[in-house]
């Protein structure tokens, strides 16, 4: 991976907003089919031909590094990176839908956590402070802001809730590359680590764990689960750093963060 950080001109930050925008109108348009009795690689079918036909758009994963498909589908106590298939989804299941299309050259690349029909209370828990520990990240980007300090604030808030961040997967730039310069670590220490500017453009995904943050990858060599089996959420938001503060590329203009 080119280690250099490409700062983006408004014009660049435009073109990535239409694929974030893409992106999200992909997780909007699935919510609706997923639901008890359906299975993973149907959501993903749904995706792919959506992403395809109506968006003119290209389905970032598949392919990529030789992943099979053209989302990522996480189930329960699955981090990250889940293969759709033939897993039928149940009441009470929590699942990470992971999306990223590519338009004009531009990646725009979300997640949502979906509960299928109604979660417990554990799982419903893990969501929330998931999703709390994406807006806490989010909250601390503006210029001369460090990773650290964003790291750190997600860590310090997770943890407080006694739920473990996971550290071996994590952020990321993003814009004509997948995956680009700097790494964006969801713990850390203040004022460490790379000082953000206006132009910077990456990803904030904390993936969080009820039980401990050890991770174990499956023989696929892609699917990721929390060693203990403990229940595991995540979100994620594409977005650019301002002038004085933040733009979330991937938040559609009528939806909550």
């Amino acid at each position: 991976m080119d280690n250099r950080i490409h700062l983006k001109t408004p014009d660049e930050i435009e073109a990535m907003r239409v694929a974030g925008q893409q992106a999200a109108s992909v997780l909007r348009l699935v919510r609706d089919y997923v639901k008890p009795g359906v299975t993973t690689g149907e959501l993903d079918r749904i995706c792919h031909e959506y992403i395809v036909d109506e968006l003119k758009a290209v389905p970032a994963p598949l392919n990529y590094r030789g992943f099979p498909k053209s989302i990522c589908t996480s189930l329960n106590h699955v981090i990250c990176h889940g293969i759709p298939g033939d897993k039928v989804l149940k009441d009470g299941d929590i699942l990470n839908i992971d999306v990223t299309v590519i338009q004009d050259g531009w990646h725009g690349d979300t997640s949502k956590m979906f509960y299928v029909g109604e979660p417990s209370v554990k799982a419903r828990r893990i969501c929330e402070v998931a999703h709390q520990a994406l807006l806490t990240g989010i909250e601390m980007v503006r210029p001369g802001v460090t990773l650290g300090d964003i790291g750190h604030a997600i860590q310090a808030y997770a943890e407080g809730q006694r739920c473990s961040v996971v550290r071996e997967y994590c952020g990321h730039g993003i814009g004509r590359g997948f995956h680009e310069a700097p790494q964006v670590l969801h713990y850390g220490r203040p004022g460490e680590g790379v000082v953000l500017e206006p132009g910077m453009t990456f990803t904030i995904e904390p993936m969080i764990n009820l039980g401990k943050r050890h991770t174990r990858l499956l023989p696929d060599e892609w699917t990721v689960i929390t060693r203990d089996r403990s229940l595991s959420a995540q979100w994620e938001h594409t977005m650019a750093v301002t002038d004085d503060g933040v733009d979330v590329l991937t938040r559609l203009p009528d939806d909550e963060l």
